[in-house]
Parts: structure tokens; C-alpha cells; sequence
């Protein structure tokens, strides 16, 4: 089983500069890039002096930083604030557009990296955004334009698909697991055992480390696996089977509990 935390080794990588000033040199409050991603390449850690709102028609991408990982399916973007250092990787021919708004004009927007649901209003503006002029007229109908599209992403609702990583030497094993295979059932008491270590160390860790119990976060490692699936169109069934749920009715129970919607309708707008 492939899990979406191995994208790293499927790849050669793309490389951008530290820090990336074509687009931060643009003398605008917006600036605006259109990319195609192939499956399995990765755009290697970077950051801009901009905040960015990366969207994907189509594909799904996972952005990775230091504070964890957040998974991208379509009608989802990811906001990444100014000077974030992030990697972002493709499964599926990913399909981008990215506004780059300067930190002038970010106020109301949020300070952490998150995922966010993008209507088919936002959509279609961000479409038109990328075909704007790079050096737009200022106190012209783009301009207006951009300022409006700005409000939008304001209101933006967010999306809770991100995973907290750790590098911490008495969990590093069980993420390395869980990132592979998902569907691995075992306790926190199985895990402590196998470690040598306790249930209550493990317990305090988690807490500690990803701010969330071990289920908790077991439960984000599946649900983030099952959006990549579900949106490269594998069957429920089989997805639910995949993750180790005993039946599809108790991960479709657990879907709509996390994400506010069932499976088959999560991608719908």
C-alpha cells in the first residue's frame, strides 16, 4: 500500500529557490502563477515572502512543513502564510493556479497553514485571476477585482485535514507504520509492548508531540489516505476495506463525523 506520506520517494524532485523572487519582486498586492504537476513529482521545500492560496483543479496534492502535513484533494485549497517553508507533492496530474498576495494586504487571513473549502463562485474568480495582466492597472477594474477576490478568501471556511507530524524517537516508528499502512489495527498497548515502552509514556507523547490522542491521530492518518483515494475514484467500499474499517457503514459514519458529509458527497459543490 502506497500511503500519501511516500510521494517523497517517487520522485527526482523539482527544485525552486529558497526564497522565490520572481514572484515576490512583482510590484502588485497579487501576483499569480499557473503550474502542472506530473504524478509523483515533487516541488522540493521552499518558501515566498508572500502568503500563497495554492488550488488544484484537478489532482490532489499534499503540503508538507515543519508544524505537519495537510492533504489537498480537488474543490480544496491550502493557504500557506509568508515565509512558511513548504514541499508540495502530486498524486494525479495536479492541475495548480496559486495567488500570491503580499503581507500588506493579508490582514484577516489566517497565520497557520490550512486547508479551505473554494465555492464555485471562489473558483471561477481565481481561474479568471490567473489570465489577469501581471502588471495590472492599479486603479483599473483588475485592480477592483483582485480587492474583491481578496474578500473572498477572507470568508473562507476551513477544512480539518491536517496531520501533525513528529520526529519523536519513541513515536518516529509508529508513524513510520501508519504512513504505509494505514490499516494497522494494533492498540497503543500493542505498540508500548513492542517498544518497550508504557502505554501512559506513549499516551503523554502523542499529547505532547501532535496535540492529539493516539486515536485521534490515527484515525487523521486514515481519513487523509481516504481523500486521496476517493478522489483518484476508488470505490468506498474498497477504500473502507483498505483502511481496515470492519464494515463501509462504520467509515462512512467516521467520514461524515470528521468532514460534515459522506464520502459521496464530499466532492460534490
Amino acid at each position: 500500500m502506497t500511503a500519501f506520506f511516500g510521494f517523497r520517494t517517487s520522485s527526482t524532485g523539482q527544485r525552486h529557490p529558497d526564497d522565490d523572487r520572481e514572484i515576490d519582486s512583482i510590484p502588485r498586492p497579487v501576483a499569480t502563477r499557473k503550474t502542472e504537476i506530473p504524478n509523483g513529482r515533487i516541488v522540493e521545500r521552499h518558501h515566498h515572502m508572500r502568503a500563497q492560496l495554492l488550488y488544484a483543479s484537478s489532482g490532489v496534492m499534499t503540503v508538507e512543513t515543519t508544524a505537519g502535513i495537510w492533504v489537498v484533494p480537488p474543490l480544496r485549497a491550502v493557504w500557506i502564510p509568508p515565509l512558511t517553508d513548504h514541499e508540495v507533492s502530486a498524486r494525479g496530474t495536479v492541475t495548480g493556479r496559486s495567488l500570491y498576495i503580499h503581507p500588506s494586504v493579508i490582514s484577516g487571513l489566517p497565520v497557520d497553514c490550512c486547508v479551505v473549502t473554494v465555492s464555485p463562485l471562489l473558483r471561477e474568480m481565481i481561474l479568471h485571476a490567473v489570465e489577469v495582466p501581471t502588471l495590472y492597472d492599479e486603479d483599473g477594474a483588475d485592480s477592483r477585482f483582485m480587492t474583491v477576490l481578496l474578500d473572498q478568501i477572507i470568508a473562507l471556511p476551513e477544512t480539518p485535514m491536517h496531520l501533525p507530524v513528529t520526529d519523536h524517537p519513541n513515536l518516529a516508528p509508529i508513524y513510520r507504520n501508519l504512513s504505509e499502512n494505514p490499516a494497522d489495527t494494533r492498540s497503543l498497548e500493542g505498540w508500548a509492548e513492542e517498544l518497550g515502552s508504557s502505554t501512559r509514556t506513549l499516551t503523554r507523547l502523542f499529547q505532547k508531540e501532535t496535540g492529539m490522542s493516539f486515536r485521534q491521530w490515527r484515525q487523521q492518518v486514515r481519513l487523509l489516505e481516504a481523500l486521496t483515494r476517493l478522489a483518484a475514484g476508488t470505490p468506498v467500499s474498497n477504500v473502507a476495506m483498505d483502511l481496515g474499517y470492519d464494515s463501509q457503514s462504520a467509515f462512512i459514519t467516521m467520514f461524515k463525523k470528521a468532514l460534515g458529509k459522506t464520502p459521496g458527497k464530499y466532492f460534490d459543490l
